[in-house]
């Protein structure tokens, strides 16, 4: 069972009371944010797939035989790399300057620049090796925090390239993994709904797409992969690679503590929508649900697939 962020965690936030407190809310505004959150809560983040994964609790088992794990890392990595596009489309379709730059924080990173500490100098990173440049870009090493503003652009910081080598130590290729016509039927539907509500030109359906991913992302799915993974390095698989899984896993759990304050910033936006942004939300959690089923479904022999 996935651990849920909920948000009656935090019901009223420090930058609600304080606008709360300089007029710029309302009483009742705040009350129904609380009872937008009650629905947020029963209606997202404990969609089944977040709350109940099949796959990933078996998978978390460390009982994958080596075809079983070749072919999630496959669709696994059709998944991540077909994500560029919806997140490249989010950058396009973003409804402000802001909200395009946290979307290029997103993408950028993905594709191999490196989070610089908010606290180092851009640029500080000019100063090391070729060599010690090149080695920043192993995930076992980059930062999860920061900013790609000034941050420094690796070939082996690329997310794919980390998965890569995941895959290699299992006798895949470049060649074998990425591409969409290496895509299951359930695989490509997540990769086109992503694109289609992640990346909407409509942003109101996009922000609750984002926000879904997001707690799907924190909800605990990282670590029980990681844990299934683990388990198989140390039964039979001494060189597997698994950074990819672990900077993931913990990148993942530093952003469930900014959900809150994202939604916050949507919701009180005079341009909010609800039902759209639950729309969006539930949308795109059953796409994950589909990948997620059609892995259970593969590693069950279940046809109609």
């Amino acid at each position: 069972m996935a651990t849920v962020t909920s948000t009656q965690s935090r019901v009223v936030s420090p930058g609600i009371v304080e606008r709360l407190q300089r007029g710029e809310l309302t009483s009742r505004q705040v009350e129904q944010f609380h009872e937008f959150l009650q629905e947020v809560d029963h209606d997202l983040l404990h969609h089944r797939i977040v709350v109940d994964n099949a796959y990933t609790r078996w998978f978390q088992e460390g009982l994958a035989t080596d075809d079983e794990l070749r072919h999630f890392v496959r669709q696994f990595s059709v998944f991540s790399n077909q994500f560029l596009v919806a997140a490249l489309l989010r950058v396009i379709n973003a409804p402000s300057l802001q909200q395009a730059r946290s979307a290029k924080e997103i993408l950028m990173n993905e594709l191999g620049v490196i989070y610089r500490p908010h606290t180092q100098e851009a640029g500080a990173s000019a100063r090391l090796s070729e060599e010690a440049k090149d080695r920043v870009g192993d995930p076992e090493l980059v930062s999860t925090e920061g900013t790609v503003d000034g941050g420094t652009f690796r070939f082996r910081a690329a997310h794919f390239e980390w998965l890569l080598a995941v895959a290699e130590n299992l006798g895949l290729t470049f060649d074998d993994i990425g591409r969409r016509e290496h895509g299951r039927p359930s695989t490509l539907h997540f990769c086109d709904e992503l694109r289609r509500l992640y990346g909407s030109e409509d942003a109101r359906v996009a922000e609750g797409a984002s926000f879904a991913v997001e707690n799907w992302a924190a909800a605990g799915f990282w670590q029980e992969l990681e844990d299934g993974l683990m388990k198989i390095k140390q039964g039979r698989h001494p060189h597997l690679r698994l950074a990819f899984f672990t900077w993931h896993n913990r990148v993942e759990a530093q952003h469930a503590g900014h959900t809150m304050e994202e939604l916050e910033a949507v919701y009180f936006d005079p341009r909010f929508d609800r039902d759209k942004f639950f729309r969006g939300g539930h949308e795109v959690l059953d796409a994950i649900a589909t990948f997620w089923d059609g892995l259970e479904r593969d590693r069950r022999g279940v046809q109609g697939r």
